[in-house]
């Protein structure tokens, strides 16, 4: 007759067997590490492309693409381009739009704001910080919190003539806390390009 206890007797004998097998401990999975970050030394240089109506200083760690294509094609105006960070793989994508028929200030204002609430799907705060500095320059910066595309935008007018958006976008799949630092210290020379933003004419590119 069969020992009822017998398969209890076998898991018995099997869990004895695999403990014995060695004394090396259980693995324990190590928490995702991320690549450690060297930041480039912080100096400035200044913005003078002959397509863009405005200047302002910007980090010399970054490198001013301008935009000839916009999903194949011609982008709207020749003031488009990115100020591109290979030391963090990130961009900030200015686009720069006349103030006139087809594109009025009204316009163009409400088109920032629908883009940044767009990212309320996965943001988790958007702060919408005004902006009044001398050289008739104004406008707002949002800063957006949690899992969205971009964590920084902002837009910089005249209110009569010219009309420019920004917007920031890092090229990775990183959580929002840990780039955090790297995004902390990115905003920091967004926010000295802000400061030192100036119109140069109202009347539309330089010649």
């Amino acid at each position: 007759m069969m020992n009822k206890n017998l398969p209890l007797l076998v898991f018995i004998s099997l869990t004895l067997f695999f403990s014995s097998c060695g004394d090396e401990p259980a693995y324990t999975p190590k928490p995702r590490a991320y690549p450690k970050v060297n930041y480039p030394e912080r100096a400035y240089q200044r913005f003078d492309e002959s397509y863009c109506n405005f200047t302002f200083e910007y980090p010399a760690y970054a490198q001013v693409k301008q935009d000839t294509l916009f999903f194949d094609e011609k982008p709207a105006h020749p003031c488009w381009f990115d100020l591109f960070v290979p030391a963090f793989d990130s961009r900030l994508h200015c686009s720069y739009y006349p103030i006139g028929p087809g594109n009025s200030f009204e316009k163009l204002k409400n088109d920032a704001f629908e883009l940044v609430q767009w990212h309320n799907k996965k943001a988790n705060y958007i702060q919408e910080v005004p902006i009044k500095k001398e050289g008739n320059v104004s406008g707002f910066a949002f800063i957006i919190e949690g899992p969205a595309a971009s964590p920084f935008q902002f837009y910089l007018t005249d209110s009569t003539d010219n009309f420019l958006r920004a917007a920031l976008y890092f090229n990775t799949q990183a959580r929002p806390d840990s780039l955090q630092p790297v995004y902390e210290f990115v905003e920091e020379d967004i926010l000295h390009m802000i400061e030192t933003f100036r119109w140069e004419r109202e009347e539309g590119v330089k010649e």
